[in-house]
């Protein structure tokens, strides 16, 4: 605008300037010539300037997303308290998973105040600081609100940035992470700046003043499977400042705190199926979890043994991996973490379409229910091999609402299909982890950091993690070294639910 100003008075002190000639012949030439010329200029800067106010990128080609808005420009929420927007979001999307669902959820309605009071209590038991943030694309703008232990709720509407641009975007993002041939490149980072500039740049100030250390993310529709981790602000990934979890509405959680350091570990998994690729590392991914010298119910102490699992409990596989299995040791065994290492696959329609492959069978996304998960209270719900409809409402809800509609208080899961050594190498960096983190979320953000860095890789038949080096057995050895550094190996991973 005020570049405007001075082009609008420097045209007027020409025009007093020349006033005086008008009378003149020549000069009343001149000024016709002209003219057109200076309201062809002011037109051209009015144009340019207005977008410069609204944040707006110009682009001949694909659509992309406008830039942050500056703070002076945006939108402020007023009265965050009270009958606020958090409290009406809550709900609208609690609907949502109702109607998906098709079940009564919570009658919980938790004010700004009580997010805030629940998130000090949780912070002085953790020792971490978390911060609640919604994004919610809606037609006047993307809507951000964040909640904070520390000061008043923040929240902003961005109207420059358009819901179908920035849901084509994140399309973008998770295409431009899976395709095979850009392994090797960083052809992703475009979308993950662009998306980090709207999401977290605008509450970038607050984060860092409170030192907040933990995230819990509230998505709207075509945000919810977006991975998180990738977003970069120039230099760092999101992951590498924050760590992060997704959960579909803060009254949907579970709010307790227990630690996992000492639970009793269910892991289960297969290696072969009739009408899926097989997963040949799966047997030793279990083994370094739980105790590799015995399978199918042997309960295992914590060995001392090179490739010994780090946990107590029991490993079934292939033909011990049953539904029926599951469920009778869920029914009477004390166990707190339920590894899963098998497809499993969020569709489009409704949670029958979606599914956990076990040994003989499918147990349905709508089937999870039926399983005891509360008593005792599942923490920790693996599964290590899933995928996700990009772009679909109701794939979206499923994984999102997985660990709610399971009764599980956490859920590890994938957006999209990883190669099996680089699940191997994420799942036995992430249970070492979770050994002597402060909570899940943050063991998680050290695996991702640990394998961006370089540091948990394949190399000449050997796994190198934080647990020192790993021998591979020979069928996993034989598909070669992997750099595992890339976005595509670690980004995919995403805690859905509590963080602690």
């Amino acid at each position: 605008m005020k570049i405007i100003q001075r082009y609008c008075l420097l045209f007027l002190d020409i025009l007093k300037y020349l006033g005086s000639g008008f009378t003149n012949p020549r000069v009343n030439q001149l000024m016709r010539r002209t003219l057109p010329i200076f309201l062809f200029i002011l037109v051209v800067i009015g144009f340019w300037g207005s977008s410069l106010v609204h944040g707006e990128k110009l682009s001949f080609g694909r659509p992309v997303l406008t830039e942050t808005v500056p703070t002076s420009q945006q939108q402020i929420i007023r009265n965050i308290n009270g009958n606020n927007p958090i409290t009406t979001m809550e709900k609208k999307w609690e609907l949502d998973y109702e109607t998906y669902f098709g079940r009564n959820l919570t009658d919980s309605k938790l004010q700004a105040s009580d997010i805030a009071k629940i998130l000090t209590e949780i912070s002085q038991k953790t020792q971490t600081k978390h911060a609640v943030l919604w994004v919610v694309p809606e037609p006047q703008g993307l809507v951000l609100a964040l909640i904070t232990p520390g000061k008043e709720p923040l929240g902003l509407i961005q109207p420059n940035v358009q819901t179908e641009t920035l849901k084509a975007e994140a399309i973008n993002l998770f295409q431009e992470i899976t395709n095979p041939r850009n392994l090797q490149n960083q052809s992703y980072l475009a979308s993950a700046q662009r998306l980090y500039d709207v999401i977290i740049r605008p509450v970038e100030a607050q984060l860092k003043a409170e030192n907040i250390q933990t995230i819990l993310f509230c998505l709207g529709n075509g945000l919810r499977t977006l991975p998180l981790a990738v977003l970069h602000d120039g230099e760092r990934f999101l992951i590498e400042k924050y760590a992060l979890t997704r959960i579909p509405a803060f009254n949907l959680m579970n709010l307790n705190y227990e630690s996992v350091k000492d639970a009793l570990v269910l892991a289960m998994g297969a290696s072969e199926f009739k009408n899926q690729n097989p997963l040949p590392a799966v047997p030793f991914e279990l083994s370094t979890i739980v105790n590799s010298n015995g399978m199918n119910g042997v309960i295992f102490p914590m060995g001392n043994q090179e490739n010994s699992g780090q946990w107590q409990g029991q490993s079934f596989l292939n033909q011990g991996f049953t539904v029926d299995n599951l469920r009778r040791l869920l029914s009477f065994s004390p166990y707190r973490i339920v590894h899963l290492a098998t497809h499993a696959e969020f569709k489009p329609g409704t949670p029958g379409n979606s599914y956990i492959q076990f040994w003989n069978e499918q147990l349905k996304l709508d089937q999870m229910g039926q399983f005891n998960w509360k008593n005792p209270q599942i923490e920790l719900l693996v599964l290590s091999a899933c995928k996700t409809a990009v772009g679909d409402e109701g794939a979206e809800l499923g994984f999102a609402g997985l660990a709610f509609q399971s009764g599980v208080k956490t859920a590890l899961a994938s957006l999209w299909y990883v190669s099996d050594t680089g699940t191997l190498a994420l799942m036995s960096e992430f249970y070492q982890q979770l050994k002597t983190a402060s909570t899940k979320a943050q063991a998680l953000q050290q695996t991702q950091i640990q394998m961006l860095k370089g540091n948990i890789r394949l190399q000449r038949g050997e796994l190198l993690s934080s647990r020192g080096e790993l021998t591979l057995p020979p069928e996993i050895a034989a598909q070669g070294n992997d750099n595992l550094s890339h976005p595509y190996y670690w980004a995919a991973f995403t805690l859905i639910g509590s963080p602690w």
